[in-house]
């Protein structure tokens, strides 16, 4: 009986809670199930939101942030880690010396500074430590336009700036990086990858939804990366595959109406008939 017990994929998202369910732990869970891995998490905030914005953020102690992390690791194990909303440089640090010893490689970053109502999640403070301890030390980063610019002191204003940043986002090809274009407003236009460990650059084009049901997508782009990593997916395919998932969640969950702001794309699209 042993010899046919079967193994989960693993995932530890390290993020924020939202109580609305749509963005942070909630929808990182949801989306590892989505893509057929095991998740397990790491809660570094429990934030007050809803679909309308942010009213509060409790910060969870961090020793008891990093107690959570060792708990996961030396009990279930990863196979790969998502990293999300970390609030400040104490914190940044903290994770960054909690997951080390383990030597996941597949470690993403989603570098959150903004949620989508428009509210601050990052300490001003927190933003030199997160780019010269946290980027450096993971395999992917998945800024948005808004926060590639906090991250350069640049302004990104057209697609062809994508492809001009994309590069130095890498921090001298240490990581590789998904540049979302959402924030722009060009009809046809691309979210750009640079994998450094290949030195090279894709576009990935993507249908625009009239839709104001995006909250969490980034949250959700950035776990599904990891969640296929863990399935043995290049570099380049676990990042088209999230893309993909991310693209149809969003056109499934335009059809749907919760809450009265923005509302979360259909992380289960695949089964709910």
């Amino acid at each position: 009986m042993e010899d046919m017990k079967r193994h989960y994929r693993r995932v530890l998202t390290i993020a924020g809670s939202d109580p609305s369910g749509g963005a942070g732990i909630q929808a990182d869970l949801k989306t590892i199930a989505a893509c057929e891995c095991y998740g397990a998490s790491a809660i570094v905030a429990v934030v007050d939101e809803n679909t309308q914005g942010v009213t509060g953020i409790h910060e969870i102690p961090v020793d008891f942030v990093t107690g959570q992390i060792h708990s996961v690791l030396d009990d279930i194990g990863a196979d790969a880690i998502k990293i999300g909303m970390l609030h400040s440089s104490e914190l940044i640090l903290a994770v960054k010396h909690a997951i080390a010893p383990y030597k996941i490689v597949n470690t993403v970053l989603d570098p959150v500074m903004v949620a989508t109502s428009g509210d601050r999640l990052l300490r001003d403070d927190a933003i030199e430590t997160l780019r010269k301890e946290l980027i450096p030390s993971v395999r992917v980063i998945t800024p948005n336009i808004p926060e590639a610019e906090v991250l350069l002191g640049c302004k990104i204003s057209c697609h062809k700036d994508l492809i001009d940043v994309v590069r130095d986002l890498s921090m001298d090809k240490k990581v590789s990086v998904l540049l979302k274009a959402g924030h722009l407003e060009e009809k046809d236009s691309a979210d750009v990858f640079y994998n450094a460990e290949t030195d090279e650059i894709i576009e990935l084009r993507f249908m625009r939804i009239d839709t104001k049901n995006t909250h969490g997508t980034g949250c959700t782009l950035s776990s599904a990366i990891a969640a296929y990593l863990t399935h043995g997916l290049s570099l380049d395919w676990a990042v088209r595959k999230a893309k993909d998932y991310v693209n149809m969640a969003i056109f499934d969950g335009a059809y749907y109406t919760i809450g009265k702001g923005n509302g979360p794309i259909h992380h289960f699209y695949k089964y709910w008939k």
